[in-house]
């Protein structure tokens, strides 16, 4: 069956008030977005507190599911057959129609679940449900009726025009991006951070990113990689603002005039002054990291609040609570595995310490940087200043 109508279910926007309507002008905004590179024509619009998607007749059904399969704020979508009007003995027609083409084994069960949104059609909604319900028996006396388990719920929504469907496609739930604002994600090319950023722009929340690039002793391709994971949670979180900063200078610096056993938690401060700098300048409200309790030696509740004590927005951490494999099997989900796990260091790796401290004191942290005092400044200036700005995503 070609369908050229879907029909848009969200979810926790629907208990929204008097501004649910800027929830779902953003819904149809990012469903617009989502469509622009699938093949054909597509409408988006709102229509009595429902989200619809028509499609020009030689349009990429595939594509056009795979994509809105990415938008946060959708929890279902519907293939639709939308049909005029033309009395009810045509409706109960189409119907079986419908049900002679969608399922071709018959041993199944089945429920009509009708809704009158037109109050002036002739039947309520309990006898559009007896009256399509017999029809199909009669056609198809092998199907069955299940009120309570039914292999199919067969819906159909009497508007200015009838809506017919029975197959709800789950979609990636949460609410539209942009909605709760915009956030720094630090991206490395490890299979924690892309996960996060996904996380975090499912509650809403749009994405720039900074990516610390430590050449020669990080190649190209560990950049390329991470502007690969960008463009994949891109995907689902929209173009985001990659901030390339070159990071050797600093990382030699601290790695000459600190102790050793400090380097991992100095660095990663220095990151996190350098990420909250440009989160300033481009409008964010917070950092996203992809840490979780206990995971490494920095991720200690200690080392965290070590690089808190840099910080003066907030910093979130979707993942705080979460193992490994809890992570991994996300990853997996939305596609960013893979590309993770291809074998190139990033700056972290390549400078750690091979017996770093898990439960740093954040004063003698304080007076390790001390050392820096004489060139730091400068360095973190110039890191900012040369950072390369990548626009990734569609």
């Amino acid at each position: 069956m070609r369908f050229r109508t879907f029909l848009l279910k969200y979810g926790e926007i629907g208990i929204k008030g008097k501004n649910r309507y800027l929830f779902e002008d953003a819904l149809v905004r990012q469903v617009r977005l989502a469509l622009k590179d699938v093949e054909g024509e597509f409408q988006v619009y709102k229509s009595q507190a429902r989200i619809y998607v028509d499609c020009s007749e030689d349009y990429d059904y595939e594509g056009a599911v795979r994509h809105l399969k990415r938008v946060f704020g959708l929890v279902g979508i519907c293939p639709v057959l939308r049909l005029e009007d033309k009395g009810f003995a045509q409706l109960q027609a189409d119907v079986v129609s419908y049900m002679e083409e969608m399922y071709e084994e018959k041993q199944i069960t089945f429920k009509v679940e009708a809704r009158r949104a037109r109050k002036s059609y002739p039947k309520n909604s309990m006898e559009i449900n007896c009256d399509l319900g017999e029809a199909i028996l009669e056609a198809f006396p092998e199907i069955r009726v299940d009120v309570h388990h039914p292999d199919v719920l067969l819906n159909v929504e009497i508007r200015n025009e009838i809506y017919v469907y029975s197959q709800t496609i789950p979609g990636a739930g949460g609410m539209p991006v942009g909605t709760n604002g915009r956030a720094t994600l630090l991206l490395s090319g490890g299979i924690d951070s892309p996960v996060a950023g996904y996380m975090i722009a499912k509650r809403g929340v749009a994405l720039d990113a900074v990516y610390f690039h430590a050449p020669p002793y990080t190649s190209e391709r560990a950049k390329e990689k991470v502007v690969d994971l960008a463009r994949i949670v891109a995907g689902y979180a929209g173009p985001i603002r990659l901030h390339v900063v070159n990071f050797t200078e600093i990382q030699l610096y601290i790695y000459d005039q600190c102790p050793h056993d400090e380097l991992t938690i100095i660095m990663r401060r220095y990151m996190m002054r350098i990420a909250e700098e440009f989160a300033r300048r481009n409008g964010c409200l917070g950092l996203i990291t992809g840490e979780s309790i206990g995971q490494v030696a920095s991720q200690t509740m200690q080392s965290l609040a070590a690089t808190n004590d840099v910080c003066r927005l907030p910093v979130y951490r979707p993942l705080i609570g979460f193992d490994k494999q809890e992570i991994v099997e996300i990853s997996e989900k939305i596609g960013t595995y893979e590309t993770s796990i291809q074998p190139f260091e990033d700056c972290c790796t390549i400078f750690v310490a091979k017996h770093p401290v898990t439960k740093p004191n954040v004063e003698v942290i304080r007076r390790s940087e001390e050392a820096l005092q004489e060139k730091i400044e400068e360095m973190v200036a110039r890191a900012i200043d040369t950072a390369e700005i990548l626009q990734v995503g569609r």
